[in-house]
């Protein structure tokens, strides 16, 4: 049987690379490529791929809600996540969206092949090493409150502007950035940022 491929990347060369690597193993076709997360579920409803090789980080709709959105319209494309980042919050919520892989831009070209073998018979592939780590960080301690007000500070907003911006008075959003620093076992509010950022939790 060949296991028809998607591949959704936004780097052409990686893209590339990775369109290549695979053409070339016997049991492989890959049958489209795109580029935006937005371009994967009527790409995919159009070619019928037996695994999607989507990379967590593209434009327009990210990877992850893709892989989810994904799984709704064509539960048996079974998807593969390509990443360069191995924050173990974004193993959790790709397991989340029903991804059946993970690896990782830097592994060898082999496991590729071995991880859409796999993925298309209906197994997991995982770097067991990721499963210790996410196992350890685990699920993201944040409200989706608190979330929206981190990620309001990333973008470089002051309190009463993010309350603006969330609908919500300036003592409610410091209450919900005090929260997280706390849960993050930060120094501040920058500091609680980069944590949950590193974690894969924003």
């Amino acid at each position: 049987m060949v296991i028809r491929i998607l591949i959704a990347e936004d780097m052409h060369l990686i893209r590339g690379a990775v369109a290549a690597l695979l053409a070339r193993e016997a049991d492989m076709l890959v049958v489209a490529e795109v580029e935006r997360g937005d371009e994967i579920v009527p790409t995919a409803l159009r070619v019928r791929p037996d695994v999607a090789v989507i990379d967590i980080d593209l434009p327009v709709v990210d990877g992850l809600t893709a892989t989810d959105r994904l799984h709704t319209a064509l539960p048996e494309c079974r998807t593969l996540i390509l990443t360069g980042l191995s924050q173990p919050g974004n193993l959790l919520r790709a397991l989340q969206a029903h991804a059946r892989g993970f690896i990782l831009k830097d592994a060898p070209a082999r496991s590729l092949a071995d991880g859409v073998r796999r993925v298309a018979a209906g197994q997991r592939f995982i770097d067991p090493d990721l499963i210790a780590d996410a196992l350890e960080t685990g699920a993201s301690p944040l409200t989706p409150r608190e979330t929206d007000v981190l990620l309001a500070t990333e973008a470089g907003l002051s309190t009463a502007e993010i309350a603006k911006r969330l609908s919500l008075s300036p003592a409610t959003i410091r209450n919900y950035l005090s929260s997280a620093i706390t849960k993050t076992n930060a120094r501040n509010r920058i500091d609680a940022l980069r944590i949950a950022r590193n974690a894969g939790w924003l």
